[in-house]
């Protein structure tokens, strides 16, 4: 493998797929239930690509953006645009290569899924600039890691019903929940090099606001859960979630970065368990 492709797998994080995998399992449960059930499979394949691309987009612009702090950090001070594997030329090629195959995916669906896709690129493409002028990033980060999910109805219903709100809040307010639990891994060199966070926003009361932010979700969820008229499989997904976020709550107790780090790549299953939990109601409807 060359040193250049191995930079261009480390720039789009290709041996860190935690990212993708939370974007993916809201977006894949917004279809089944858009659906009611197994959804259309070129959608299904269209929306998989789609979320490894546009995280992988994510990763370049936030790399571009960062690419002058990132070395007094001491997590990211080996990316490749600090070291030098690539260059900023070459990083924005790659970023708008990227954008431009999920923007030909989304071309095999419909007008509105279209029009949605450029406000989701937006949004995602703001999210590494918002770490200068807010306290709140992971605010626009959870905007757009949830934004898969209006596309997903666009896409499979071709409208846009009010409940999906409620999946689009409640999958918003875990977000900001979890990539604080990030933000606390990197808070101390955020601090000193002038980045903001809500890990550095929320201070001593990280952990309260985490869980606030937490049972918020849940309670949102069993709201969208209600309105979509999920069943018995679906709560015991959010019971277990619970269960779950309890645990990150043990993990974060004393703010060390690696229990942090660990309580943050723990929500992948966080995202897993409710999406099988959407998937298993379908299943069991479809029995009766």
């Amino acid at each position: 493998m060359s040193t250049k492709f191995r930079a261009i797998l480390e720039l789009i994080r290709f041996n860190k797929p935690i990212g993708t995998y939370l974007l993916l399992w809201p977006t894949l449960g917004a279809l089944w239930i858009a659906a009611e059930g197994v959804p259309n499979y070129l959608l299904l394949a269209i929306f998989i690509a789609g979320t490894f691309l546009m995280r992988s987009a994510g990763c370049i612009i936030n790399d571009i953006a960062d690419r002058n702090v990132d070395g007094g950090v001491a997590r990211t001070r080996g990316r490749p645009l600090v070291t030098g594997a690539l260059t900023v030329n070459e990083a924005t090629a790659l970023f708008l290569g990227f954008c431009l195959a999920a923007f030909l995916l989304v071309l095999f669906t419909n007008t509105l899924t279209i029009a949605l896709s450029l406000g989701g690129v937006l949004i995602a493409s703001a999210y590494p600039f918002a770490k200068r002028y807010t306290e709140l990033p992971q605010l626009v980060l959870g905007a757009a890691f949830s934004f898969g999910i209006p596309m997903a109805f666009s896409a499979q219903r071709e409208e846009l019903p009010s409940a999906l709100w409620l999946l689009f809040v409640g999958n918003l307010l875990w977000t900001v929940a979890y990539d604080t639990q990030y933000a606390m891994v990197d808070r101390q060199d955020d601090t000193k090099i002038g980045i903001k966070s809500t890990a550095i926003l929320f201070g001593d009361a990280d952990r309260l606001i985490i869980g606030i932010l937490q049972g918020l979700s849940l309670l949102t969820m069993f709201m969208a859960g209600r309105r979509f008229e999920l069943g018995l499989a679906y709560n015991l997904s959010l019971l277990v979630a619970a269960c779950l976020f309890i645990y990150h709550q043990y993990l974060i107790k004393n703010r060390e970065a690696s229990a942090c780090f660990k309580a943050f790549r723990h929500n992948n299953w966080v995202g897993l368990i409710i999406f099988l939990g959407v998937v298993l109601h379908y299943q069991l409807s479809g029995l009766n």
